[in-house]
Formats: C-alpha cells, structure tokens, sequence
C-alpha cells in the first residue's frame, strides 16, 4: 500500500473580472451562490472566495470593490450554509476583517502578509483564525517577468522561515499558519515541476501545506491545452502533492479531485499492487 490520505479540497469561488480560469463567470451574486452550492455539494471541504484575481499581469482591485463584492456573497453563503468553513483569498485587512466579522476562519494571502501592513494586526486580534502565507516572486503585474532562482528550493524556505517569523512576532501562533509555495506565482513552467517533485522539503516547517496546481499554465507548457482541457494534469499534479505531504488541494473541479481520490483510496486498501 502506498501511504497517503485524501486531502481537504478547498473549492475556488472567483467573484473576479479577469481571473485566468473562470473570470466573470461569478460575478453576479446569483451565479456566485450557484457555484458555491455546486462546490459544496461535490464535496469541498472548504470554500475559498476571491474578489480580485492575481493572475499574471492582473491589476489591483481597490478595496471597495473588493469588498462589494465579498460582502453579498459571503452573507448569503453564511445565511444558507452555516458549516463550510470559508477562505477568503485577499491582501488586504479591511476585507479580511470585514470577512471575519461574517464568520471567514481562513485569511488566505499571497502576499504572505507584506501587502498591507495592518493585515497581521487584525489576525493577531482574531486568535480563532488561521492564515495561509504564500510565496510569490515578484507582484502579479510582473511575476512572471523572467523569474529567476539561485536556489529554487533553498529561497522559498528561507522565505517561509522569515515568513512564519514574522508572524509570530505579531502575535500569530504557528498552530494558525499554513505554507502555500506558490505554484505558478513569479515561477516558470520548470520551476513549478521542480517544486512538485521537492515538496517534502517545505515539512521542514512542521506546518500543513496548501497548493494550487488546478488548471494553471504549466501544465499547458507540455501540450498547448486551453483552460478548459487541463484536468488530467491537474490531477496528476495534485495526486503527487499529496504523496508529499500536503493536506489542502486549492481546486476548480471538486467532483473530480473526490472521485478521484476516493477510487484511489478504495483500490489501495483492497489492493496489493503497491507493495
């Protein structure tokens, strides 16, 4: 048998413009609560909301908007589903605030708490949540402007060691902190196979790992698939990650990633085709 347990699979819901997957698809609350439903029903365990893409190239959303559009979707997600633990993916600490005080438990920022200087203020004040600290080379306007590494592995340690540092400083404890390596963020296509195959080295940290591999370029360096034709590789990519340890999948396709991690469970315990 190999070892492994099936990971928690955190639902994207993109209330965005311009993201790279699904942008304007949610933007309107009906459509919002629809996918949310979706999410919920195919299993996710947890919901992530974003109000402002951070794909390549993609500008600032300004607070305001960011929290018009936070604000009504996550009310009725609370008013309709009291149990989803709920994510919200922003730099900035009057969203996360105001998410907070709608019941958000996960403050999901890949900035790593550089962006705004408030923000680990606030999550200081708010002991019951806990924050996802991403690594990101660069801004998302220019991260992907020929990102380069002396040592791929060794800087992103580095950085998550300060990282968790500075958090505790702060007043934030290391039992509220999750490690996200950034796939994708100011990395090339080789780069992001690279961190794939190493992610047993960011256990160093003892702390959970959360990734986001779903549909993203890289996977389309290898054979040109538009967004839509890149579940197999996410699949495969997210197989690995939880073979190296990480415990929470970032996804767009819950029915997928639970069917099949579910067939996978059930063939390894009744199987001995891995020993």
């Amino acid at each position: 048998m190999i070892e492994f347990k099936i990971p928690a699979l955190m639902g994207i819901l993109n209330i965005t413009e311009d993201s790279f997957s699904d942008g304007g698809k949610f933007i309107n609350l009906k459509d919002a609560l629809l996918q949310a439903e979706k999410l919920i029903s195919e299993g996710a365990d947890i919901l992530d909301i974003g109000a402002e893409s951070t794909r390549q190239g993609a500008e600032p959303v300004p607070e305001d908007i960011e929290l018009q559009r936070i604000i009504p979707v996550l009310t009725e997600i609370r008013n309709k589903w009291q149990d989803i633990p709920i994510s919200i993916d922003t730099r900035k600490s009057k969203v996360a605030e105001a998410a907070i005080d709608l019941g958000a438990r996960i403050i999901n920022d890949v900035s790593a708490l550089r962006f705004d200087p408030e923000m680990a203020d606030i999550l200081s004040s708010h002991p019951q949540v806990k924050v996802i600290l991403m690594h990101m080379q660069g801004e998302p306007q220019n991260m992907q402007n020929n990102p380069h590494y002396e040592d791929l592995l060794g800087e992103i340690n580095a950085f998550f060691e300060e990282r968790i540092a500075y958090a505790e400083v702060k007043g934030i404890s290391r039992d509220r902190i999750y490690l996200d390596p950034g796939i994708g963020f100011g990395k090339t296509a080789e780069h992001n196979f690279q961190l794939l195959a190493h992610l047993e080295e960011f256990k160093i940290h003892q702390l959970p790992l959360v990734i986001g591999v779903s549909r993203k370029s890289f996977i389309a360096s290898l054979d040109n698939s538009s967004v839509e034709q890149r579940l197999g590789g996410t699949l495969a990519a997210g197989l690995v990650a939880v073979l190296k340890g990480v415990e929470i999948l970032r996804v767009h396709n819950v029915q997928a990633h639970r069917q099949f991690f579910q067939v996978l469970k059930e063939i390894n315990e009744v199987s001995e085709w891995t020993s």
